[in-house]
């Protein structure tokens, strides 16, 4: 069994919750703050066979959107640098970690 651990953006949650629960994955969700995603994300996780694993990565990947924004550039004490601009950085629908589960138990 796997716990797979997925952070993904707000503007998404819903698609993804209701694709994976449609397929028959059962899911906990937790508000979060963090630097993986910018404007909001949301931690979801599941506990999936490990056969299950890839198959809830496709879902997931059907169900997400990956974006260009804005990103401030570094601070710099150079005059008259160019680092301070803006740049697009694109950022990815979801961010996951796969972690294996010794034990599971229904108390």
């Amino acid at each position: 069994m796997k716990l797979v651990i997925v952070i993904l953006s707000n503007k998404d949650l819903g698609k993804v919750l209701a694709a994976t629960s449609a397929d028959g994955f059962f899911s906990t969700k937790m508000s979060t703050s963090g630097q993986f995603l910018e404007g909001g994300h949301t931690t979801v996780l599941f506990g999936v066979n490990d056969d299950k694993t890839d198959t809830l990565f496709d879902i997931i990947e059907n169900n997400v959107t990956k974006r260009v924004i804005k990103q401030k550039g570094v601070e710099s004490t150079i005059e008259g640098s160019l680092l301070k601009k803006p740049v697009d950085v694109e950022e990815y629908g979801a961010v996951a970690f796969v972690v294996d589960v010794e034990q599971f138990r229904r108390l």
